[in-house]
């Protein structure tokens, strides 16, 4: 590749790296995106996407929302514990907003995004696997291969926002990281009721499954063993959904279908900011958390928006100093960790059949359901995090 310095590059070209260099060159940057996939449309069926209404807002000023994206509104939250008392549901008139959250096939969200940053003219190089990040003075490197072989980009600022591929190459360090032991089975099932926009998250002992609407059917989300996983994908889809059933319970309705079952484990990996100048880190690269509560996406959006509003009071020339690095890791830090304290206690608090702490639990989802304000706070900070 040639000598040009741009204003910044992206390391990785999913939803959150796209909305990244979106961002960016809409606050007037050069932006290039390298993405390790030849194919960067590429991505399995069976992965949908819970937005919060923030993200949907997020999507909006990118202008990615008026793309006509088929989104499945849900308006009310149902969280429950399997064999026990205490529920509570969370509903969208209580904010009042239009609606919590939408969910969406990942591939939708994904094109959309790929679409808007080919109107922006933004340099992406498909199969560019990057092997190396080095900052440097006054711009950084970032090398690897493609086709053609061995290539390097030029950049003042090096966005990495690839899932976590990066960990071994990238400048950085993890301060936490937690194998849950367990396993998201997740795929798409039908119900013979309609879901009228309502959303499951009901807690059992070994994890909580997690039923979305999506279209006429829920996407649904179980946390189980590795070794549960793998039966549950060996069954036939009658007997998955009867499994599904004994599980889950009948609240939304007796299950006729089940179709695109995978499955992947389930982490929690915290990673620093790399403290020098030139690069941060996004989405999954810099934080992967357990589904519960969907926050992930969620959280690595804000994170592409507020590296673009640092960026916006930024002049190019300052854009590889320690002062914008260390903006955007100030400016994140709450709302990062809160998500991940927030996510990691909820997981671990309901995944247990503590009798003591049990009761404990259903009495708190009973008392949310009495403590209007209690109850829009959580939900506020579920969609809109936590302001630094």
């Amino acid at each position: 590749m040639s000598a040009r310095i741009h204003d910044a590059v992206v390391v990785g070209g999913g939803p959150v790296g796209c909305a990244a260099a979106i961002a960016m060159a809409d606050a007037g940057l050069d932006v290039a995106v390298l993405e390790a996939n030849a194919d960067a449309r590429r991505a399995p069926d069976s992965r949908t996407l819970a937005l919060s209404w923030n993200s949907r807002l997020i999507l909006q000023r990118l202008g990615i929302w008026s793309d006509g994206l088929p989104a499945t509104p849900i308006n009310t939250i149902h969280v429950s514990h399997r064999g026990h008392f205490g529920r509570t549901r969370l509903n969208a008139a209580d904010l009042p907003l239009p609606a919590l959250g939408y969910v969406l096939r990942f591939t939708d969200v994904h094109g959309a995004l790929l679409k808007a940053a080919h109107r922006r003219r933004i340099d992406f190089h498909s199969g560019f696997k990057v092997g190396a990040v080095q900052p440097g003075s006054p711009v950084s490197e970032v090398s690897g291969v493609n086709a053609e072989g061995d290539q390097s980009v030029l950049a003042r600022l090096v966005v990495v926002a690839d899932g976590g591929a990066s960990l071994s190459r990238s400048p950085t360090k993890r301060i936490r990281d937690h194998d849950y032991g367990q396993v998201a089975v997740v795929g798409l099932v039908k119900s013979d009721r309609l879901h009228r926009n309502c959303a499951y998250e009901r807690f059992t002992a070994a994890g909580p499954i997690a039923l979305l609407p999506c279209g006429d059917e829920f996407a649904f989300v179980w946390t189980c063993t590795p070794e549960r996983a793998n039966e549950l994908l060996g069954l036939d889809d009658a007997a998955f959904l009867n499994e599904l059933r004994r599980a889950f319970g009948d609240r939304a309705g007796r299950f006729i279908g089940a179709r695109l079952r995978s499955s992947f484990p389930l982490i929690l990996r915290l990673i620093r900011q790399p403290q020098g100048a030139g690069v941060v880190l996004l989405g999954n690269a810099s934080q992967t958390l357990h589904p519960v509560a969907g926050q992930g996406f969620n959280l690595g959006l804000r994170d592409a928006w507020d590296l673009a509003d640092v960026i916006r009071s930024t002049p190019v020339d300052a854009l590889r100093t320690a002062a914008v690095t260390s903006q955007f890791r100030t400016r994140r830090r709450t709302d990062r960790l809160g998500a991940v304290t927030f996510t990691h206690s909820v997981a671990k608090l309901f995944s247990n059949d503590f009798v003591p702490l049990a009761i404990g639990r259903g009495i708190g989802l009973a008392m949310l359901d009495t403590l209007p304000p209690l109850k829009r706070e959580l939900m506020r900070r579920m969609i809109f995090g936590t302001a630094s």
